[in-house]
């Protein structure tokens, strides 16, 4: 009975009750602080300070964007004017009996009653304002920009307990950001595990590219997808006694999928034009797990892994951790015809598992059957969990390796019991973190408070503008996709083992070494990572597995603390915080039970602390 309830439809009651709520004086409304604007600039002057043009952006000549700017551009330090604000409303809602794109009816949660939710798309250095309407009866909500650097705007991070409090039902928060980088990007709710339940969508900032192209097909999110609801499955990971985590049900490609059994859904089809190049943006938006994508008969070319463009390198075939993304160029030069797009999974269960054994959609040729499927099936992958390696961004970035000091941050999983049994609990620096919904760290920064919970797992960074190392240390046998929030970082290195500083400083790369703001690291590995702090905030850093991070498998660095109050209008976080408080004694679902990172919560069992 509270299942259902929690799912279902609003009655004309609610809804009622909604317009009040929305017409309260504590709507959440953004407006940060902004870079003094460029003025009387028109979006194709043809002359400017600071360089000559380069043309016009198109088929031929996509290394320039507008003007100046171009492929080149250090978009740390120079970014196009904001000629556009892109404005967008998200409703998000439960519905108890949504009939799922492979056949089976689910519980979900919907932004704007669509699955993926709706493509966010500006142009390189617009502003984006989406207004977040939470439209549910009995959970809270916060969307988070996923690789968005935010650079002096990490209120607007969207994770809530370190940036935000949550948003209540029938309250709506609106965040307003400057998007400084460009390429293939993605948004979902950082309230717990809920995006698992369809809180979700894609994110396109048009630029430059480091290839030529003909035709941009959009995103292309791929993700694990399951017919039980993400916290009710998280329960059943969080429990020793239940081994390995749930497999996903099935595989979708652009929320598209046949049912494992073939009694249901359809295949995602994909059109191409013959003799065209075609930009496809590959998302790996699951829960838990990793793909490696192949097309039969076509290469890939990456141009970007995630929002750093890179120097053009042709691939058969590529690995996407979760949260991962690459930006690849396709040559229609085969003949007119099916495809076959293949994500297959590593076998050994150490990187996801699914029902759905040979997860596929379909790539046509214009002028091939739409109805029939491909003849070829291709030659099998045998799919690891290790990450791709060897991309040279385009903007570099160089570090003397006098410079490098790390300190160590160590993985390990722990066994404590609840009195539901021994769970699974990670660790950073032995301790499983545990955010506060209702005080998230930007607002102890707004008191002036600096008596920070030792369960908020919070490190401090204070040097402005230094590099500042990490060795993140895995002490546990599975790999594990490594986020950070507010930064590309570099990968230094990787490696299996144990890292010596000491002797070990010789196999890292200073110069110009791959850099994301996702990144596979090894079970039972290292990986040595580099951020330069330039960007007052406190960010997360976290596995993107869902399980893990509800787990406590995260990290905050809350850099250059003393700018942070100067820096960003934080009092706009008090009308949804105190909103919050006012609603969380009523939620029956409240006190949380999790990280607060990722799970939606049952009746409240424990609490990690």
């Amino acid at each position: 009975m509270m299942f259902e309830r929690r799912f279902s439809q609003p009655t004309t009651a609610c809804c009622a009750v909604l317009l009040v709520l929305l017409a309260a004086p504590y709507l959440a409304l953004a407006n940060p602080v902004k870079p003094n604007a460029v003025i009387d600039l028109l979006p194709r002057q043809t002359i400017i300070p600071g360089g000559r043009p380069c043309g016009q952006n198109n088929a031929t000549n996509r290394g320039c964007w507008k003007n100046s700017w171009n492929i080149s551009t250090d978009y740390e330090v120079s970014n196009p004017p904001a000629f556009n604000t892109r404005n967008i409303d998200f409703h998000i809602t439960n519905v108890s009996n949504w009939l799922g794109p492979d056949g089976v009816r689910k519980p979900a949660m919907l932004i704007n009653n669509q699955f993926p939710g709706p493509t966010v798309e500006a142009d390189w250095g617009d502003y984006i304002q989406v207004n977040v309407y939470n439209d549910m009866q009995d959970n809270g909500t916060s969307i988070h920009w996923h690789g968005i650097r935010q650079f002096g705007e990490s209120n607007q991070d969207g994770a809530n307990g370190v940036t935000e409090c949550p948003i209540p039902p029938g309250s709506m928060k609106s965040y307003t950001f400057h998007v400084t980088q460009y390429g293939t990007s993605w948004y979902h709710s950082h309230y717990s595990n809920q995006y698992g339940n369809g809180v979700v969508g894609s994110l396109i900032v048009h630029g430059p590219a480091s290839a030529n192209y003909d035709i941009d097909l959009g995103p292309y999110m791929m993700s694990d997808y399951y017919w039980e609801t993400a916290d009710r499955l998280t329960l059943k990971a969080e429990l020793v006694a239940n081994g390995a985590p749930p497999d996903s049900d099935n595989i979708l490609f652009r929320g598209k999928a046949v049912h494992p059994t073939g009694t249901g859904g359809s295949y995602d089809r994909l059109t191409l034009t013959p003799g065209k190049k075609h930009l496809l943006r590959l998302i790996n938006a699951s829960v838990d797990n990793s793909l490696t994508v192949s097309l039969v008969g076509h290469n890939f070319t990456v141009i970007a892994t995630d929002l750093v463009p890179v120097t053009p390198v042709v691939r058969s075939s590529l690995f996407l951790g979760v949260g991962q993304r690459y930006d690849v160029i396709i040559d229609a030069n085969q003949p007119v015809a099916n495809y076959w797009l293949n994500a297959t999974l590593e076998a050994n269960n150490n990187c996801g598992k699914s029902r759905n054994n040979f997860p596929a959609a379909i790539i046509s040729y214009s002028g091939a059957s739409t109805t029939g499927l491909p003849t070829n099936k291709g030659t099998p992958l045998v799919a690891s969990c290790v990450g791709e390696t060897g991309f040279a961004p385009i903007v570099t970035r160089t570090i003397p390796s006098s410079q490098f000091a790390a300190s160590t941050l160590p993985i390990s999983l722990a066994f404590p019991t609840s009195d539901r049994g021994p769970i699974f609990e990670w660790r950073i620096k032995n301790t499983p973190i545990v955010v506060e919904w209702d005080h998230p760290v930007l607002e102890y920064i707004l008191e002036g408070n600096n008596s920070f919970p030792a369960m908020v797992n919070l490190v401090q960074v204070p040097q402005a503008d230094v590099w500042t190392f990490w060795v993140i240390q895995n002490e546990f046998v599975l790999p594990h996709p490594i986020h950070l929030h507010g930064h590309d970082f570099l990968t230094l290195g990787i490696g299996s083992g144990t890292f010596n500083a000491a002797t070990m400083a010789s196999q890292l790369n200073f110069n110009n070494p791959i850099r994301r703001d996702v990144v596979q690291m090894p079970g039972s590995g290292w990986l040595v990572i580099a951020y330069k702090t330039d960007n007052p905030g406190c960010w997360l850093m976290h596995c993107h597995i869902g399980w893990h991070v509800s787990g406590g498998l995260g990290i905050q660095f809350l850099e250059r603390k003393s700018e942070i109050k100067s820096l960003m209008k934080l009092d706009q976080m008090e009308p949804n915080c105190n909103a919050w408080r006012t609603y969380q004694p009523k939620s029956p679902y409240l006190p949380k039970k999790d990280s607060g990172l990722k799970k939606r919560h049952e009746p409240a069992v424990r609490r990690l602390a």
